[in-house]
């Protein structure tokens, strides 16, 4: 199967796919080629797309950040003192759930293109659905950790899972925007836990459980419901998305197909491996790495943490909780709002380098300052700014890896680097840095704010020299100016000259 040049602008947009027997290799066309005209005649078509995979797909999310992050909400209800536990073995008990996430990311992604989609992702919102439902009956240490452990079993593959899900549904310079929608999930879940927390906390006593534990038995229950639900909700592909018309379908595929995202690839296993082992030792997968482990450490300490630093600034109870969700609301608001100026201008690293230095102003201030008002005022510039850094990153892993094997590792690298930053942050905020100023934590995640900047510049840097020079060597091949698709012995690989970065 080849692909055929696209038309220019002034005549009707049409892709037309032609059987090629004789080559098994594809055209790769740089995704602003199929941004134009084409992408707005066929606009409908992704907003019915948007109708059917966006409330599934975010609402997964944000069941996955509060099933993960209540225990911060449990702990300043007594959760920690019930199980009698100190500082370090609570850090402990978030330590736990963290060590299987960065194991069964990548295994999780390999094993999607087995099993596909519709039957991994609903398995696993149940099984960690059943596994936080029974921390509300947990009455020891040991138990929790056990609990902890395998909660991070099945809920590690979630996030990689479904960023690699969404790549293989909407065009490169179309996705950071479905992808800020769904993952502002994480910072509504923040905030929905706090106003969560303050109501069912309130049913101490009830069945003769405290209050924290309904927290757990209410909100892994409705996992486990959604879970059953999404058997039926979530379409492997867009081929198979009953709400599109068979032409609407073969739109759709023609596009992603012209834009590298859904083609055959071969499926042996020493080929998987080899494809595996070569995306490790890319520059601009390991520098986006880099900046997942820098956040990774901010986002975690903040989901954990965040009520106990308000707490440390004279709140609590129930105020306490409720002083957590206006951060998480702001973040959620700017994350989708800039991240249209991302897909319109293809700015991954410009818009990961903004939230950064936003992250990195606030932890300044936190830092700095001895007003609770004024650190409280903080929260509003690291909170979002440190919430907002993940889906440009995981769009910018997944724009710039192909074929699928090698986005599906891009996108596993991320989340692991990402968990192991966040096994730092349970020590830095949990029992090394002591409320209510915890300097030494503050002082790190400020000094990992500037990394990300760091890393983020040097992959703008090394993502456009290479389109230069694939430029450069697509006119030699061609004759021209290199904009006409010509077949490429490299297939769709991200190395091919026709093959464009997203910067």
């Amino acid at each position: 199967m080849s692909v055929s040049p696209l038309p220019s602008k002034s005549s009707t947009p049409e892709l037309v796919l032609e059987d090629d027997s004789s080559s098994k290799h594809n055209v790769v066309l740089d995704s602003e080629a199929v941004d134009g005209s084409f992408h707005r005649t066929a606009a409908v078509n992704w907003y019915k797309l948007d109708i059917v995979i966006l409330p599934v797909v975010t609402m997964m999310i944000f069941l996955s950040s509060l099933d993960r992050s209540n225990i911060g909400n449990a702990q300043i209800a007594g959760f920690q003192e019930f199980l009698h536990m100190s500082d370090s073995q609570f850090s402990m008990a978030l330590t736990v759930t963290l060590i299987p996430y960065t194991v069964v990311d990548l295994p999780s992604n390999l094993l999607m293109k087995v099993v596909g989609p519709r039957i991994l992702l609903p398995t696993s919102i149940i099984l960690w659905g059943i596994t936080a439902t029974l921390q509300g009956v947990v009455h020891n240490y040991s138990g929790l950790l056990a609990l902890r452990f395998f909660l991070g079993v099945f809920e590690g593959g979630c996030l990689p899972g479904l960023s690699l899900y969404l790549a293989s549904f909407y065009p490169r310079r179309q996705l950071q925007t479905r992808v800020s929608i769904v993952f502002s999930a994480t910072s509504i879940a923040s905030a929905f836990s706090g106003l969560l927390a303050a109501a069912i906390i309130k049913m101490e006593g009830v069945g003769g459980r405290p209050g924290w534990a309904w927290l757990f038995i209410l909100e892994g229950l409705f996992t486990i419901v959604f879970g059953l639900a999404s058997y039926f909700m979530l379409p492997d592909n867009p081929a198979a998305v009953p709400a599109l018309m068979p032409e609407e379908q073969k739109t759709i595929t023609a596009i992603l197909e012209a834009d590298g995202l859904s083609r055959a690839e071969r499926s042996d296993f020493s080929y998987t491996m080899a494809e595996v082992g070569r995306t490790f030792v890319q520059p601009h997968v390991i520098l986006v790495a880099l900046c997942g482990f820098f956040n990774g450490s901010a986002l975690s300490g903040l989901s954990y943490f965040l009520p106990s630093i308000v707490e440390g600034l004279g709140w609590s109870g129930t105020k306490a909780q409720l002083m957590t969700v206006p951060p998480f609301a702001v973040s959620s608001v700017l994350s989708v709002v800039t991240s249209f100026i991302s897909d319109r201008y293809s700015c991954r690293g410009l818009n990961t380098i903004f939230f950064a230095l936003l992250a990195a102003i606030g932890f300044s201030i936190f830092l700095g300052s001895f007003v609770n008002e004024v650190r409280y005022g903080s929260l509003f510039l690291l909170v979002p700014g440190t919430f907002s850094i993940g889906p440009p990153l995981g769009v910018w892993a997944a724009n710039n890896s192909s074929p699928f094997t090698r986005r599906a590792t891009a996108l596993a690298i991320l989340p692991v680097t990402t968990n192991l930053g966040a096994i730092l942050s349970t020590w830095l905020l949990g029992a090394l840095s002591p409320p209510p100023r915890y300097t030494s934590a503050t002082v790190t995640l400020l000094v990992f704010q500037l990394g990300i900047v760091a890393c983020a510049g040097a992959n703008v840097w090394w993502l456009a020299r290479e389109n230069a020079r694939k430029r450069r060597a697509r006119a030699a091949l061609s004759g021209d100016e290199g904009d006409g698709a010509v077949p490429d012995p490299a297939g769709v690989k991200d190395e091919s000259v026709w093959f464009t970065y997203v910067l």
